[in-house]
C-alpha cells in the first residue's frame, strides 16, 4: 500500500461512519428534490444512476422520474470501466458484484449525465470511492466520447476537508447533498 492509498484508507472510514450517521436522519427526499432540479436541463438526455447499497443516499425516485432512458452501472471486471445497462423500475433485476442490483436484460446505453455515488467529497470537486476505481476509468472514457454532467450524490456530512488523489481521479462536475447543487468549475 502506498502513501495515497493509505491516506484514502484513513479518509474512507471517516467519511463510512459520517454516511452512516447521515443515513439514518432521512435527508433523502431534500437531496432527490435539488437532484431533480439539476438534471432538469438534461430533458430526456440518457442518464445513469445507481442501486444503493449499504448507507448509500438513494437516486431511484428521481431516476424512476427522468423522462428519458435510464441506465445503472454493471462492473464487467476488474480493471475495466463500468457498462450502464437500461433500468425501469419494473425491469428484472438480480444481484451484481458487490452486491449492487442490475438489470437482468443487458441492453447498453451511454449516458450524458451520470449520478455518482461516493463515500467522501470535498470542495474541490474530488470524490471518495470504494476504491476499486471503476468510476475514475469510467468517466475518462464517457469524456472522451462527449460531454457528460458528473454529479456526486451525497450527505453533506460525507464532505471531508481534502480528498487524497492520484493522477487518474477524474473530479465532479458538481455534488448534491441535501443542502443543495455545487458546482465545480
Amino acid at each position: 500500500m502506498n502513501d495515497i492509498d493509505a491516506e484514502k484508507a484513513v479518509a474512507r472510514k471517516t467519511a463510512f461512519a459520517a454516511r452512516k450517521a447521515a443515513h439514518a436522519t432521512g435527508l433523502d427526499a431534500a437531496a432527490q428534490a435539488h437532484l431533480r432540479a439539476a438534471l432538469a436541463e438534461f430533458g430526456d438526455a440518457p442518464l445513469a444512476g445507481y442501486m444503493p447499497i449499504r448507507t448509500e443516499i438513494d437516486p431511484v425516485p428521481v431516476m424512476a422520474a427522468h423522462r428519458g432512458p435510464v441506465g445503472v452501472p454493471v462492473i464487467l471486471g476488474a480493471g475495466q470501466p463500468l457498462a450502464f445497462h437500461a433500468w425501469t423500475p419494473d425491469c428484472a433485476m438480480t444481484d451484481g458484484p458487490f452486491g449492487a442490483q442490475v438489470p437482468v436484460q443487458r441492453q447498453a446505453l451511454t449516458p450524458r449525465a451520470v449520478i455518482v455515488p461516493l463515500v467522501g467529497f470535498d470542495a474541490r470537486g474530488y470524490r471518495l470511492g470504494y476504491g476499486g476505481g471503476f468510476y475514475d476509468w469510467t468517466l475518462a472514457v464517457l469524456r472522451t466520447a462527449g460531454p457528460v454532467l458528473v454529479l456526486g450524490f451525497a450527505y453533506d456530512a460525507q464532505e471531508l476537508p481534502e480528498v487524497p488523489i492520484d493522477a487518474y481521479d477524474q473530479r465532479l462536475d458538481g455534488i448534491v447533498t441535501q443542502s443543495g447543487v455545487r458546482r465545480f468549475a
